[in-house]
């Protein structure tokens, strides 16, 4: 396999608030080839959204990086200050479709002038050649050239989405990450939405991270698949491998949760209790009061992430109870 495009290591990103430090993302670590696909998927608040401010060095205050390295195309994105990491990285190497993104639109511009601001910005771009580019990628999410010369209001939502999703890539990055890109669509839009996205990553050779708490979204576009727990990793690797056959035990109950339709399940299952406070996260493995396997060691000892039958999990007992 090439060098990974991007490339994280020991990523850990705390908010200071006034009740305490807010543990939402710790020792993070995965690398991503060039053209694959990597879906982040967990309970609201376990910290997806965090990891992806943090990747593109934006986390807003009271949040802040306190640890680890974060690659992208072999810059070292962490150090850079925020001057040059407009200038070097995001949108150009990396860049972002926010949760709620069509809702950043503003109403008193038409949608070519907004897209056409980082085009001015980072490379100069004006006049006849930027209208041209933007006018290229609007032809790339499927819609018409007119769009160009539209306000906001007159899209619907999806076509506001595509909007978005064309801005992020005008300036033809190697990464892209999609923080719930469908929230607020209808199914129908929805599936648009996904299938656009699986064609430009197959024609663009981008490679992207899908966020999302919907796995039978992520079994459609992701190579790889991340569950991620109350700030951390609880497994990590192949989608199909993890789907088959998941090795931790949060793994197995989410997917559990959701209708199967090539399997015979008779009943869905529920996660008891709630996500913990991360001011004060449980001692050990942060899932094991919920966990239904959960023995002394899981609430006295962290568990470290290891390999098991080619992926990686945090769980002391991977692969025994499951």
């Amino acid at each position: 396999m090439s060098d990974p495009v991007l490339e994280v290591k020991d990523l850990t990103t705390h908010y200071f608030t006034n009740k305490g430090e807010v543990q939402a993302l710790d020792d993070a670590n995965f690398s991503l080839a060039r053209g694959e696909s990597m879906g982040v998927a967990g309970e609201s608040g376990c910290g997806k959204s965090t990891m992806a401010f943090s990747l593109i060095n934006q986390v807003q205050p009271p949040g802040r990086i306190v640890d680890g390295e974060i690659s992208i195309d072999g810059i070292d994105a962490v150090s850079l200050s925020e001057t040059e990491i407009r200038k070097q990285v995001r949108w150009k190497r990396i860049s972002m479709v926010f949760q709620g993104a069509m809702d950043i639109l503003t109403p008193v511009y038409t949608i070519g002038h907004q897209m056409k601001e980082p085009l001015h910005y980072h490379q100069g771009v004006k006049g006849k050649e930027a209208r041209e580019k933007c006018e290229k990628y609007l032809g790339e999410v499927g819609l018409d050239r007119e769009i160009f010369t539209r306000y906001p209001h007159e899209l619907s939502g999806g076509q506001k989405q595509r909007v978005i999703i064309a801005t992020s890539l005008l300036l033809e990055p190697n990464v892209l990450i999609a923080d719930e890109p469908t929230t607020s669509l209808d199914v129908v839009v929805e599936a648009q939405i996904m299938n656009l996205l699986k064609r430009l990553k197959k024609e663009l050779g981008i490679s992207m991270i899908f966020i999302t708490h919907d796995l039978s979204i992520l079994s459609e576009v992701s190579n790889k698949l991340s569950i991620m727990y109350a700030g951390k990793f609880a497994e990590l690797g192949g989608a199909e491998k993890i789907y088959n056959n998941p090795k931790h035990p949060y793994t197995e109950k989410l997917l559990a949760s959701i209708p199967r339709l090539h399997k015979d399940v008779k009943r869905l299952e529920r996660i008891p209790g709630a996500p913990p406070n991360l001011v004060d996260p449980p001692s050990g493995c942060r899932f094991h009061p919920r966990c239904p396997y959960a023995k002394k060691k899981c609430k006295e000892e962290e568990p470290e992430i290891r390999e098991v039958e080619g992926r990686k999990v945090a769980c002391h007992f991977a692969g025994q109870v499951t």
